[in-house]
């Protein structure tokens, strides 16, 4: 029995890393992650492809649908020549590297295939899945190199969704279970984030972010002592830093929260990677690579009194207000609605209702023509494009008096579309124009985050 399986029937600690494409995007860096993984403390590593590898096989993707062969070629040539590269950099063992030089030429091989036969949606996922199968075995090699025992397990022989694309969570726990057991005295494992099989045994992906949401999986089927994911970030911030000046981390939220935050365009976290985690009352912790010993965020099931925690915004929005022609009495008329957008399998990001008029707001616009066509028998319809969600998230039970008024004081020069409270105790959001998303967030940092305001929350 390994030390991991041991583990898991004794209930010690055992922990599930996940890195990003970032933090092992070059040499160095995938050098210093390896520091970071090395120690005795029992571990699965979920590692990402290396930072931008995923977009040109996209690239590459995209030529061979479009039979544009000459391009893929020379794409596929230049990322061929910068695995090789990078292999080379990385390793010095000459054993070792030309192993490592092998594997990716072997990789490499099922991309050159795929420009002499016919290419669908299928090979597409084929071929997105060699980065991480790629970046992982180089971590493999490093390792060895280091003379640290590790296995580098496929992900493909455990990680599966079901016919409905979601995680099939028994399958994974008792695959994963299986492997583990394959290798006795192993207390460090490195796998692929992202990539999974389907129902149907094809190759598939949990779509952009997955990585994230592979290490929740692996985290919750193992019940696992904490869930870690290292970026390049120092946790989760109160505000888009890429927006805001003057904004910090957040050292604490709730499962809530941080599923709020992820949802609303936190681009730290995988919206889906909270609810696993939940489901077993693992804590999620975010932490940088690039400072490790910076406390980052813990996500947890505990709440604590702070009032407002962070700011968050979604963009591509699309906003559709529905007013009734009173065709239907209002019951029916709200049904309907509801009726049509789950036929065409559509989420709602945010709804507010009258006794006669519904305004939603959308993310996802490929069957909105069919939902219009079918509602405007029942309705006038408004849609207006290029909208944003912005979302206040924290502990905002009700009886806190006084925080509304400081969230809508702040917002009091923006025009606001839509605004959504009390769905939840955890947030309330406005929809805005996107040319309006830069001033609100400043605003809202300037006004709820400021000293005197902090100190008090």
């Amino acid at each position: 029995m390994n030390a991991i399986m041991k583990l898991l029937k004794k209930k010690q600690e055992m922990k599930v890393c996940k890195f990003g494409g970032t933090s092992v995007g070059t040499v160095e860096r995938m050098k210093h992650v390896a520091t970071l993984i090395k120690d005795a403390t029992p571990k699965i590593v979920v590692l990402s492809a290396t930072a931008g590898t995923t977009n040109h096989l996209e690239e590459i993707a995209a030529n061979l649908f479009n039979r544009e062969i000459e391009q893929a070629h020379d794409r596929i040539t230049r990322l061929e020549f910068q695995f090789i590269e990078f292999a080379n950099g990385l390793l010095t063992d000459e054993k070792l590297k030309r192993e490592a030089i092998d594997y990716i030429l072997d990789r490499f091989q099922q991309l050159w295939k795929f420009t002499k036969d016919s290419f669908t949606s299928v090979e597409e996922k084929e071929v997105l899945a060699q980065g991480e199968l790629i970046s992982t075995a180089l971590m493999h090699f490093y390792l060895r190199e280091l003379k640290v025992p590790n296995v580098l397990l496929c992900a493909f022989d455990f990680m599966r969704i079901g016919p409905d694309n979601e995680p099939d969570l028994e399958y994974i726990e008792q695959k994963l279970r299986e492997q583990l057991a394959c290798h006795p005295g192993i207390n460090l494992f490195i796998t692929q984030g992202f990539i999974c099989k389907n129902a149907y045994n094809e190759t598939d992906n949990l779509k952009r972010g997955g990585s994230d949401y592979t290490a929740s999986l692996i985290g919750t089927a193992l019940q696992a002592d904490e869930i870690q994911i290292w970026t390049d970030i120092d946790g989760m911030h109160n505000n888009d830093p890429r927006e805001v000046s003057g904004t910090r981390p957040v050292k604490r939220l709730s499962f809530n929260e941080a599923e709020q935050l992820a949802f609303y365009g936190a681009k730290i976290l995988h919206p889906f990677c909270i609810a696993p985690a939940r489901l077993r009352n693992i804590p999620v912790r975010l932490l940088n690579s690039m400072e490790p010993s910076a406390e980052g965020t813990l996500i947890s099931n505990l709440q604590d009194d702070n009032i407002i925690k962070a700011i968050a915004a979604k963009d591509h929005i699309i906003y559709i207000k529905f007013e009734s022609n009173h065709n239907l009495c209002p019951y029916l008329f709200i049904s309907k609605i509801f009726d049509i957008f789950a036929k065409y399998r559509t989420p709602l990001c945010l709804l507010v209702s009258s006794n006669l008029d519904v305004s939603v707001a959308i993310d996802d616009c490929t069957r909105l023509s069919n939902i219009i066509s079918e509602l405007r028998q029942y309705a006038h319809v408004l849609v207006e494009d290029r909208m944003t969600i912005v979302s206040v998230v924290g502990n905002m039970q009700w009886e806190y008096a006084g925080f509304e008024a400081k969230i809508m004081e702040a917002l009091k020069d923006i025009p606001l579309r839509m605004i959504s409270y009390g769905s939840s105790n955890n947030d309330v959001a406005f929809v805005i124009k996107n040319t309006d998303k830069k001033r609100a967030l400043q605003a809202l940092n300037d006004k709820l985050f400021q000293p005197e305001y902090a100190e008090r929350n």
